[in-house]
C-alpha cells in the first residue's frame, strides 16, 4: 500500500510541476514544443565527443528574477524552463532585460551518494553572455562569452544534503562590445530577438581525482596517423595515456604515451575516409593511467578526413578533400528557433534541420554568426555534413556595421573589445577542433565589427593549420587566408575572381515566400525577392542554380545559398520558420543540387 501511495504521490507531483509551465506568448511554434518535458528537459548526453557513463541533467524548472545591476534577490519572479533564453516561449517567460538590469536563476540539487570519492564538476552548454555562479553562496567562477561550454569543480563548496545554484547573467546585447551574432534590442529585417542567460544544458559530472579536461583530435590522411592529445587536469611523468580505436566491434589500431606526448597512432591501410557520401566514423577509447591503476577514461569518436586547396589543371583554385575536388554547396544556416529562439526544442528538432539539409541534397551548412550545442556538430559528423563555421558578429550596432562596409574602413576596436574577440574566438575554436565536420574557419562577415583582418586570418591558420580559413565572408577582401567569398542577391554572379586563392560564392539567392499559415508576423514579412508559391519559389531556385552551374566552370569552388528556414520576418527559407512546410520541390531541388555537388567530379 505504501508502495502504491508513493507512486501516486510522485505522479501528483510531477503533474502538479508540468502544469506550473507552458509556452509563454502566442507565437508561432514547432511541433516540438507540445513535446517538452519538463521534467526531462534535452536530456540527452551534452557532450558526445568525450563521454563518460555518469552524470546528472540539471536542465528544468529554476526560479529566475531580474533586477537593476548591482542588486541581489530577496525573492524570485516565478519559474523558468533551463536551457531556453529567457525572451523565448518555452522558457516561459518571455521577458525582455536589458543592459541596465541583470537575470538571477537559483536551483537546489542532490549529488547522488556513489560519487563521494569523486570531484564534482559543474558545466555550462553556453551562457549569454558574462555569467557569475555561486553554490551554497560561495562563488565558484565566472565565465565571459556566449557561445562556447565551461565548466568549474566546486567540490569544496557542496555540502552532504541539498545544495542550492545560482547563476547571475550580465548581457548587454547591441548595447556592448560582445560577440551577439543577430541579436539586437529592435528586432527588424535580418536582425532577431535577444538571446539572454543560460541557453544551454547545464549539467554535474563525477571525476577522479586526475581527468581528462579535454581532447585535441588530429587526423593526417596523407601519412595514415591519428594523433589524440589528453589534457588533463594534473600531470605526473608516472602518467600514461592509452587510445584504442575500433571500427565497430573490431579493434583496428592502438597507441600510448608518456610525458605530456600525444599519442599517436598509424591507422590501418585500408583506412576508411570521411566524406559526406559516407562519413566513417572510428570510435575512440582514451584511458589516462598511472602505472597499472586506470585514472580517468572516457569514450569519443574520431575521422580520417583532410581538408585543403589546389589549383586544377584549368589553373582554378579548388576547395579539397581528402585530396579530391569537392564543390561544397549548402545553405545559410542561422540556427534559429521561433519558440526556443537560440535553443532547439529537443534534440530531434536539432537535428531535423541538418537531415533536410542532406535530404535536399546539399553537402555543407554554412553555420552563420552563431555557435551550436556539441550535439549539432555531432549531428553533422554523423551525418555527413561539412560546416563552415562564422565567427559570430558584434561590437556596436548594426547600422555602424553596414555604414562601415559600404565605405570600406576596418573597425578600429577599443583594447577591450579586441582582447574580448580574441578570447572567445580561441575559445570557439577550441571548443570545436575535434569535430570532423568542421572545415573552414570564418572570422568576419561583411565587414560586421571587421578589424586587423589579415592578422586574425593569419592567427587562425597558426593556430588550427588543419582547416581552411575565410578570411571575412563577403566583408572587406584582403589577400589573405584561402578564399575569396563573395555575396550577391537573389542571383549567383562573379564581380571578383582570385587567381590565388578559391573563390566562393558566400551567399546569395534569398528567394522569399510568405506563407500566411507559417509567419512569425502577419506582415512585414521580406525576401531578397518574393513569390507566391511552391512552383515559383522552385523554380527561380532552379534558375540561379543553372546560372551558378556556369560560374562553377569559370571559377567558384563553393556555395552559400540563403537560407535554412525563415527566421522572424525574414521569409526567404526553404523551411517555413516553423519547420511544419518545406517550401520547395523537394525532388527538383534534391536533383540539381546533387549535380552541383558532384559537378567537378565528372
Amino acid at each position: 500500500m505504501r508502495t502504491i501511495f508513493t507512486l501516486l504521490f510522485t505522479v501528483l507531483i510531477t503533474l502538479n510541476i508540468s502544469a506550473q509551465w507552458k509556452p509563454a506568448g502566442d507565437k508561432l511554434k514547432t511541433k516540438w514544443a507540445s513535446e517538452i518535458d519538463v521534467n526531462n528537459v534535452l536530456p540527452e548526453y551534452p557532450r558526445p565527443i568525450m563521454e563518460r557513463t555518469e552524470w546528472q541533467n540539471l536542465n528544468g524548472l529554476w526560479n529566475y528574477a531580474i533586477l537593476p545591476v548591482g542588486q541581489q534577490p530577496s525573492s524570485y519572479d516565478g519559474e523558468i524552463l533551463v536551457p531556453f533564453a529567457v525572451e523565448s516561449s518555452l522558457s516561459g517567460v518571455q521577458k525582455r532585460v536589458g543592459e541596465d538590469k541583470e537575470l538571477w536563476y537559483q536551483r537546489e540539487f542532490t549529488v547522488p551518494s556513489k560519487w563521494r570519492n569523486n570531484k564534482i564538476l559543474l558545466h555550462f552548454g553556453a551562457v549569454d553572455w558574462r555569467a557569475d555562479v555561486w553554490v551554497n553562496d560561495v562563488k565558484v567562477g565566472r565565465h565571459q562569452g556566449g557561445y562556447t561550454p565551461f565548466s568549474f569543480d566546486i567540490t569544496a563548496a557542496l555540502v552532504n544534503g541539498t545544495n542550492t545554484i545560482k547563476v547571475k547573467v550580465w548581457d548587454p546585447t547591441d548595447r556592448g562590445f560582445q560577440p551577439r551574432g543577430k541579436q539586437v534590442n529592435r528586432p527588424e529585417g535580418i536582425w532577431y530577438t535577444p538571446v539572454t542567460g543560460i541557453w544551454q544544458t547545464v549539467w554535474l559530472e563525477p571525476v577522479p581525482e586526475t581527468y581528462i579536461k579535454d581532447l585535441k583530435v588530429t587526423p593526417n590522411i596523407d601519412n595514415n596517423t591519428l594523433l589524440v592529445d589528453a589534457i588533463t587536469n594534473i600531470y605526473t611523468s608516472a602518467n600514461r595515456v592509452e587510445v584504442t580505436v575500433k571500427d565497430g566491434n573490431s579493434i583496428v589500431a592502438k597507441g600510448k604515451s608518456i610525458n605530456k606526448q600525444p599519442v599517436e597512432i598509424a591507422m590501418p591501410q585500408n583506412v576508411k575516409l570521411w566524406t559526406p557520401d559516407n562519413p566513417h566514423l572510428y570510435d575512440l577509447e582514451v584511458v589516462v593511467y598511472d602505472g597499472n591503476k586506470q585514472l580517468d577514461k572516457v569514450n569519443s569518436y574520431a575521422a580520417m578526413r583532410k581538408y585543403s586547396t589546389k589549383r586544377d589543371d584549368k589553373g582554378i583554385v579548388r576547395l579539397q578533400l581528402n585530396n579530391k575536388d569537392l564543390f561544397q554547396f549548402g545553405p545559410l544556416d542561422q540556427g534559429w528557433w521561433p519558440d526556443g529562439l537560440y535553443t532547439a526544442p529537443t534534440d530531434e528538432a536539432l537535428e531535423y534541420d541538418i537531415i533536410k539539409t542532406k535530404d535536399l541534397g546539399f553537402n555543407m551548412i554554412r553555420k552563420h554568426v552563431k555557435v551550436e550545442p556539441a550535439r549539432w556538430y555531432t549531428h553533422c559528423d554523423r551525418h555527413g555534413i561539412i560546416v563552415w563555421q562564422d565567427m559570430p558578429n558584434g561590437d556596436r550596432s548594426p547600422e555602424w556595421q553596414m555604414h562601415n562596409y559600404f565605405t570600406g574602413n576596418e573597425r578600429v576596436r577599443s583594447a577591450e573589445s579586441e582582447a574580448n574577440y580574441r578570447q572567445e574566438w580561441k575559445e570557439i575554436i577550441d571548443y570545436l577542433y575535434s569535430y570532423p565536420s568542421v572545415g573552414v574557419w570564418v572570422p568576419f562577415n561583411e565587414a560586421w565589427g571587421q578589424f586587423k583582418t589579415k592578422e586574425i586570418t593569419e592567427w587562425t591558420k597558426s593556430y588550427d593549420p588543419t582547416r581552411l580559413v575565410n578570411p571575412a565572408s563577403g566583408g572587406n577582401h584582403y589577400t589573405t587566408g584561402d578564399i575569396l567569398d563573395l555575396h550577391n542577391y537573389p542571383n549567383p554572379r562573379m564581380y571578383l575572381y582570385d587567381a590565388q586563392r578559391a573563390t566562393v560564392l558566400g551567399e546569395y539567392g534569398g528567394i522569399g515566400w510568405a506563407n500566411k499559415e507559417h509567419l512569425w508576423e502577419p506582415d512585414r514579412n521580406w525576401g531578397y525577392v518574393q513569390f507566391n508559391s511552391s512552383k515559383e519559389v522552385t523554380d527561380e531556385y532552379v534558375k540561379y542554380a543553372e546560372e551558378l552551374k556556369q560560374l562553377i566552370r569559370q571559377g567558384f569552388s563553393a556555395a552559400v545559398y540563403t537560407q535554412t528556414t525563415d527566421v522572424e520576418v525574414e521569409v526567404n527559407g526553404l523551411l517555413t520558420y516553423d519547420r511544419k512546410l518545406v517550401k520547395v520541390d523537394e525532388a527538383r531541388v534534391r536533383k540539381v543540387n546533387q549535380e552541383i555537388c558532384n559537378i567537378l567530379n565528372d
